[in-house]
């Protein structure tokens, strides 16, 4: 499962770096996906669906920076707070002597 994660977040990744090294985040300055060699795949969907990318009309597309870097932040501050639960958790099993540190 994890590195099903990895993958989809490098794929994700990809495709937003392909269409900044495009110049793509306009609508002015969208592109056809086909053209920038970006599959529309799931992936792909996804991202439209989030407001990543955004429909520049006549099938064209353009990355929405300020979107993807909301993104981001909050799937680094779910990431942390996961962290933190799991911590505690364990934390608390120590502290009980369910678990112990040997």
């Amino acid at each position: 499962m994890a590195a099903a994660v990895v993958i989809i977040l490098r794929k994700q990744r990809e495709i937003v770096e392909v269409f900044q090294g495009a110049g793509a985040t306009s609508a002015a300055t969208a592109r056809y996906p086909s053209d920038l060699g970006i599959e529309e795949d799931r992936i792909f969907r996804g991202l439209i669906d989030r407001a990543i990318l955004r429909d520049g009309g006549a099938g064209r597309y353009y990355l929405d920076e300020p979107s993807w870097t909301a993104h981001n932040t909050m799937r680094r501050r779910r990431s942390v707070i996961v962290l933190a639960i799991v911590i505690g958790i364990l934390t608390f099993m120590i502290a009980l002597g369910v678990v112990r540190l040997t």
